[in-house]
C-alpha cells in the first residue's frame, strides 16, 4: 500500500482556514463581554506569562539561536507586566467618552480579528504583547510566526489561550499556526473573517501586509544614530548606549547603530567606551566584519543577528579581548561603500566625529535615510536648547539621556510599552505612534443636533429680517448725518 504523503502548502493553508473561521467565532462572542469579564482573562493572561517568562524564553533561544537568554525573561516580562499597567485603565470596551458641551457619545466596537506576523527576534514577547492589546481591545488573534521561532510562538500563544480559556474566553480567541508558510500566511492576510493585519518583522513581510487590501500596522528599520553632544555626562551616556546596544545582543530595531560624537569630547569617549568594554576596530578588521555581518545590498546576515562580539569577531577572523562587550567601526562615509552604516542588528555600531550639533543633526539625517526614517533618534547631552532642536528630525520617536532600546518600547520612558513600533508615514507606516489597544478598536459616534436647519427658506427669510433696516430707522441716520454735516461747516 503507497502510503499518504500530505502536501506540506496544503496543509498549512488548510490550518489558516481553520483557525480563522474558529477566531471569529470566539470574536463574536467576546465582542458581547463585559468590562469586567475582559480584565479577569487579562489578568489570568498575565499571571501566565509572568510564571512562563523563563521557560518561553529558554525556548526562544534555543530554537533561533538568537540573543541572551536572561533578556529574552525580561523581555517577556515586560511584555506582560508593564503593558498590562500601562493599558488596564485604557477605555475599550462599551461607553469610552461623552462630550455634553456638543451633546457625543462614543462607543468602542472591536476591530474584529487580528493576524498578527512575528518575527524571529522578539518571538514570544512579541505574541504576548499583541495578545494583550487584541483581546483588551476585544478581539481575537491569530499568529503567523517567523518558520524559524514557530514552536517557542506557539507555546506562548497556546499558553495564553489556555490562561484565557480557564478565565471565561472562547475557544480559538488566541491561536497560532503550527505549519507556518509564505501560502499559510497570505491566505490569512486575504481570508475574509481578518479585519486587521499586525506586521512586525522585515520590510518585505510589512509591505506585502499593506498590500493585502486590508487595515494594517507595520513597522520599518530603525538605523538608530545616537549623537553624544559635548554637554554630555560621557561616562552614563557610554554606559546607556552599551546597556541598549547588549540589551539581547542588539536585537530591538531602536538599538543604536551608530554614534555620533562631537568632537570635543572625541578622546574622552574614546577611552570611556574602551573602558566599557568596546573594541575599536581598525580600518582592516571592519572590512573583515562587514564582509560577515553585512550582504552587498545592505541587508544583514541573518546567521550574525543576536549574536555577542566575540562570536562575531571569531566569524571575521579577529582576535579580541573575552570581555569584549561590542564592536565598532570607525567609518569615513555611509551609503553603499560602507555597510556597516546600515541597520545592524547585532553587537556591531558604527562610529562618526562630527563638529557641533549642526554637523551631528546633518549625518544623523542621512544615516536615517538608510532605513530609519520614522523611526528613533537617540541623544546624550545635558543642553536643552540643542536637545530640542532635534525634535524637529525625520523620526517620531527623539530619545534624551537613555538606552535607546529600553527607551523606545516604554521601559525607560514615558512611552506606552510596546512591542510594535510605528514610523508614520515618513517610514511607511499606518501610525507614527507605539502600538496599544486604543488602535484595535474602531468608535461610534451618537451625535445629537445642536442647531436647528430649515431648508426651506424660513432661515434666510430670519437672516434677512435680522439684517434689515426700517424706513424710520433709516431717516433717523440720514437726519444724524445731515447735522454732523452742518456742524462741521
Amino acid at each position: 500500500m503507497i502510503p499518504l504523503v500530505l502536501d506540506y502548502d496544503l496543509s498549512s493553508i488548510q490550518e489558516a482556514r481553520d483557525l480563522a473561521r474558529k477566531a471569529k467565532e470566539a470574536q463574536d462572542k467576546l465582542g458581547k463581554y463585559t468590562e469586567q469579564q475582559i480584565e479577569k482573562i487579562l489578568v489570568a493572561m498575565v499571571e501566565a506569562a509572568e510564571d512562563n517568562a523563563s521557560w518561553l524564553a529558554k525556548m526562544a533561544v534555543d530554537e533561533t539561536g538568537y540573543g541572551v537568554f536572561e533578556h529574552k525573561v525580561i523581555k517577556n516580562l515586560f511584555a506582560a507586566r508593564d503593558v498590562y499597567e500601562a493599558i488596564k485603565d485604557i477605555k475599550t470596551i462599551g461607553i469610552i467618552k461623552e462630550d455634553k458641551n456638543l451633546k457625543i457619545i462614543e462607543e468602542a466596537v472591536p476591530v474584529g480579528v487580528i493576524l498578527a506576523l512575528t518575527p524571529t527576534t522578539n518571538p514570544t514577547s512579541t505574541v504576548i504583547h499583541n495578545a494583550l492589546i487584541a483581546v483588551k481591545a476585544g478581539n481575537a488573534i491569530v499568529f503567523s510566526p517567523h518558520p524559524n521561532a514557530a514552536k517557542c510562538s506557539n507555546a506562548a500563544a497556546q499558553l495564553l489561550q489556555e490562561a484565557a480559556f480557564k478565565a471565561g474566553a472562547p475557544e480559538g480567541l488566541i491561536s497560532c499556526i503550527s505549519k507556518p508558510s509564505m501560502k499559510a500566511s497570505s491566505e490569512l492576510m486575504y481570508h475574509e473573517n481578518i479585519a486587521v493585519i499586525v506586521a512586525t518583522g522585515g520590510s518585505a513581510m510589512v509591505k506585502a501586509a499593506y498590500s493585502a487590501g486590508k487595515p494594517a500596522f507595520g513597522v520599518g528599520p530603525g538605523n538608530v544614530p545616537v549623537f553624544i553632544e559635548r554637554s554630555a555626562d560621557v561616562e552614563q551616556a557610554v554606559k546607556d548606549i552599551i546597556t541598549s546596544k547588549t540589551f539581547d545582543n542588539g536585537m530591538i530595531c531602536a538599538s543604536e547603530q551608530a554614534i555620533l560624537v562631537d568632537e570635543p569630547i572625541k578622546n574622552e569617549v574614546i577611552s570611556e567606551l574602551k573602558k566599557q568594554g568596546a573594541y575599536f576596530l581598525s580600518k582592516e578588521e571592519a572590512k573583515e566584519v562587514s564582509k560577515v555581518v553585512m550582504k552587498p545590498n545592505g541587508a544583514m546576515n541573518a546567521a550574525l543577528v543576536g549574536q555577542p562580539a566575540k562570536f562575531i569577531a571569531d566569524k571575521a577572523g579577529i582576535c579580541v579581548p573575552i570581555t569584549t562587550r561590542i564592536l565598532i567601526a570607525p567609518l569615513e562615509g555611509y551609503g553603499p561603500g560602507y555597510p556597516l552604516s546600515y541597520e545592524k542588528l547585532t553587537t556591531v555600531l558604527g562610529f562618526y566625529v562630527v563638529n557641533g550639533w549642526e554637523e551631528g543633526c546633518h549625518l544623523s539625517i542621512e544615516l536615517l535615510k538608510l532605513g530609519g526614517i520614522g523611526h528613533t533618534f537617540s541623544i546624550h547631552s545635558k543642553n536643552d536648547e540643542v536637545i530640542r532642536e532635534f525634535i524637529r528630525k525625520p523620526v517620531f520617536r527623539i530619545l534624551v539621556n537613555t538606552p535607546a532600546a529600553l527607551g523606545a518600547i516604554g521601559h525607560s520612558t514615558g512611552l506606552m510599552p510596546s512591542l510594535t513600533l510605528g514610523c508614520g508615514t515618513w517610514g511607511g507606516s499606518s501610525i507614527s505612534d507605539n502600538l496599544g489597544p486604543q488602535h484595535l478598536i474602531n468608535v461610534k459616534k451618537l451625535a445629537y443636533g445642536l442647531k436647528k436647519v430649515d431648508l426651506n427658506g424660513s432661515q434666510n427669510e430670519s437672516k434677512n429680517e435680522s439684517c434689515s433696516l426700517k424706513q424710520e430707522e433709516i431717516a433717523d441716520i440720514v437726519k444724524q448725518v445731515l447735522r454732523q454735516l452742518q456742524a462741521q461747516r
